[in-house]
């Protein structure tokens, strides 16, 4: 088997590792959306019949998370579809976008909850309790299941992370709902539902903050961490393959996991073209995980006028 076969393999093997993966994927949070949609509409009853604001605030952190599944189901199929004339990428930065409107749905949710906590406070009204814990019990131990069908994500899966995100979301809410049902049945503070409902929201604050962060610069086509464009040059001069002064560097990903680059690079005098460029992709994907990468040779000057300001330019900086 020859090296351009063998390579043909791997490609081929990996696309339909990872088209299996992402199956799987979508599968699972077609099933967390649909067992979220039905613990939703049992707390949003259960909520108001009994008067709970931390049951109608879990089921509002429900809702959010039934559309946030929805769309994770709906991201993680179309990741799966083919790049074509328009979308030469296809379409997994979706999953990235799904992930980052995740994370600010969050934000809105958590302040509408301390809004109501707050009116709530100086309002107190009645709840029956007992309704009220037998839903939350009920919501706790649906939403430990949707986060065992979830299973484990790889790192870069921002899709699957902002999902699991809101279902845990979802697992405090209704341990905070249990929490609270307990408390006013046994000593009758009924300032602990709303309280209760607003430490649970805020608990879930730095975690939203995290992915928002972390999606917000793949969607600005920041470097992946430590893939600075200065590191990626060095690493090509210091790899003894025949090139130097590698400039014009930019590193971006296109989704969690998927780093691409670009780059200029000078290639020392009798160096085979074809080999260079094998030698340079070669080196980017053993060093920095880099799947795809477009690579430009000169032996003259450069044709940019600015090819010594991509090493530092916004586009490979970390934010």
């Amino acid at each position: 088997m020859n090296h351009a076969h063998e390579h043909h393999h791997h490609a081929h093997s990996a696309h339909a590792h990872a088209h299996a993966s992402g199956s799987l994927r979508a599968r699972r949070l077609r099933l967390a959306f649909v067992l979220t949609l039905v613990t939703l509409v049992a707390e949003a009853v259960g909520g108001w019949l009994s008067g709970s604001l931390a049951l109608l605030a879990d089921a509002g952190h429900m809702l959010v998370d039934a559309l946030a599944l929805l769309f994770a189901w709906l991201a993680a199929y179309y990741a799966q579809l083919p790049a074509d004339a328009r979308r030469s990428f296809g379409y997994a930065r979706l999953e990235v976008l799904v992930g980052y409107t995740n994370a600010l749905a969050q934000f809105v949710l958590v302040a509408w909850i301390a809004f109501e906590a707050v009116a709530r406070l100086f309002a107190p009204g009645m709840i029956l309790t007992g309704m009220m814990l037998g839903v939350a019990v009920a919501g706790l131990l649906v939403n430990v299941l949707v986060l065992r069908v979830l299973g484990d994500h790889e790192a870069h899966d921002l899709n699957t992370a902002s999902a699991r995100l809101h279902v845990l979301g979802d697992l405090l809410g209704s341990l905070g709902a249990v929490a609270a049902a307990l408390v006013i049945r046994y000593l009758g503070w009924q300032w602990a539902d709303p309280l209760i409902s607003t430490a649970v929201s805020v608990l879930i604050l730095g975690s939203a903050w995290r992915l928002l962060r972390r999606s917000g610069h793949i969607l600005l086509e920041g470097a992946p961490a430590g893939v600075e464009g200065a590191l990626v040059a060095a690493a090509l001069e210091e790899a003894g393959i025949g090139v130097h002064d590698v400039h014009h560097v930019h590193v971006w990903e296109l989704a969690g996991g998927s780093a691409m680059a670009t780059l200029h690079a000078r290639t020392a005098a009798g160096c085979d073209p074809d080999a260079a460029i094998a030698a340079i992709q070669r080196v980017l994907h053993e060093r920095f995980a880099i799947a795809h990468a477009t690579v430009q040779l000169e032996q003259g000057g450069c044709a940019a006028g600015d090819c010594h300001t991509g090493t530092s330019s916004p586009a490979t900086r970390r934010i």
